[in-house]
């Protein structure tokens, strides 16, 4: 267990779901990690979850001090950063005909301009032959009602891979999009307005999945480590679906 020994990683938004997951993965497998979250508590709380290599630092992908200071933290350690998941972000369901300025700007906020300036402050601690992952969605691919304005910031997501791929290539940094399918966190739970509402929708979301379920947060991981790793050492500007079937059947 060690495709990540001696390496240095920053998982955003790490406290919960997939980011918590991933974080927990690539600490198993050597790496020292720094997670984020806004939350004190949740931060702690995660801390704890991973155990040893991790550093827990409150920040708020949206607000340019945090960041500045996570990369400070991430410098002052130093050996640079090998593994960049810029994973926090979030939404909300929102019909067009009820969609807000504020609705809009929040989710761009926090998908779009949270990754662009995440990725733009990582670039002088990031090594040579860096990996960094970008949080997609399946709802950048398909229809979904009420998930217009998320699935948007998702399908800008995908056009950076490809693009930050280019730039980055001379400097060996890859870059690639990692595309969930319906996961089982907090996130999507948060979504509905009761947990009996939550589990009739997840249930009916994984009726419509080729497998019939919805992921575990660590199927997700363990996806993002092979991104992560040398396993991936020949692709950039890539894209996994890891969606039970749900967008290629």
């Amino acid at each position: 267990m060690s495709q990540l020994n001696g390496k240095t990683a920053l998982v955003t938004g790490g406290t919960s779901g997939i980011g918590l997951a991933t974080a927990q993965r690539f600490a198993a497998e050597g790496a020292h990690v720094f997670i984020t979250g806004r939350r004190q508590a949740q931060l702690d709380a995660a801390v704890a979850a991973i155990g040893s290599r991790v550093t827990g630092i409150r920040a708020d992908v949206t607000v340019s001090e945090d960041m500045d200071r996570v990369f400070e933290a991430i410098s002052a350690r130093g050996g640079g950063l090998d593994v960049l998941f810029a994973n926090a972000g979030g939404g909300e369901f929102g019909l067009l005909v009820d969609l807000t300025p504020e609705h809009v700007s929040d989710a761009f906020n926090r998908n779009v301009a949270g990754t662009v300036f995440t990725v733009q402050k990582a670039l002088p601690v990031l090594n040579e032959g860096a990996s960094i992952l970008l949080a997609g969605s399946t709802a950048a691919s398909n229809g979904t009602p009420a998930f217009s304005v998320y699935a948007a910031s998702k399908a800008a997501i995908r056009s950076f891979g490809r693009t930050w791929a280019a730039e980055l290539a001379d400097r060996g940094i890859r870059v690639n999009t990692l595309i969930p399918g319906t996961t089982e966190t907090p996130g999507l739970v948060d979504l509905f307005p009761d947990a009996d509402a939550a589990r009739t929708v997840i249930g009916g979301m994984a009726e419509g999945i080729p497998m019939k379920r919805v992921a575990h947060p660590s199927e997700i991981a363990n996806a993002a480590l092979f991104l992560a790793s040398d396993q991936s050492s020949f692709m950039t500007g890539g894209e996994i679906f890891v969606d039970g079937g749900a967008e290629q059947i």
